[in-house]
């Protein structure tokens, strides 16, 4: 069984995300539009579970799918859309995760969604710790359980959502990866 552990934020994510960035293009050359730094790890000070969290903008899914064995041969599970339409999720690691892939069609809502919240963590430290607390809280009560962690996040995280995508309206994310 996984275990659900929050750690002190580490200064080497930054750099372990950009060794796979350059995996990433280097496997999917052009169909690869922006590959972004997202969730916890991409915000400098957060606590976080030790796993990579990518944004993956592609040119469209069919061609993604088409690029299957190229995820695989660079370490990649396909979890198919897993429970988010419109998505390919991959993770790489088996029981000891490091990368999560969130992959989206350009142009695609859940892009905008995924950054701003990001952006909004990075700008607002406040709550950027008040996140923190509420993942270590839930991580200590929900006996591995990573439903009822995510479960236990989900009415937090969409409200910051809501802010963040307010913050945000009208700016554009998809020129910059990050």
């Amino acid at each position: 069984m996984r275990t659900i552990d929050i750690v002190a934020y580490d200064p080497a994510w930054p750099a372990m995300f950009q060794a796979e960035r350059r995996h990433l293009r280097q496997a999917l050359g052009d169909s690869a539009c922006h590959i972004h730094h997202i969730g916890s790890t991409a915000v400098a000070g957060l606590a976080a579970k030790p796993i990579i969290d990518i944004l993956l903008e592609v040119t469209g899914l069919a061609s993604l799918d088409e690029d299957q064995s190229a995820m695989e041969e660079i370490g990649y599970e396909c979890m198919g859309e897993f429970g988010i339409p419109g998505r390919r999720y991959f993770r790489k690691g088996g029981e000891n995760r490091s990368h999560h892939i969130h992959a989206f069609a350009r142009g695609d809502s859940n892009i905008a969604r995924h950054l701003a919240f990001r952006d909004y963590l990075r700008k607002h430290a406040d709550v950027a710790a008040e996140y923190a607390q509420l993942k270590m809280r839930l991580a200590r009560e929900c006996d591995n359980d990573i439903g009822r962690y995510c479960q236990g996040k989900d009415l937090y995280v969409k409200r910051v959502e809501r802010l963040a995508m307010q913050d945000t309206a009208g700016q554009t994310h998809c020129s910059q990866e990050q």
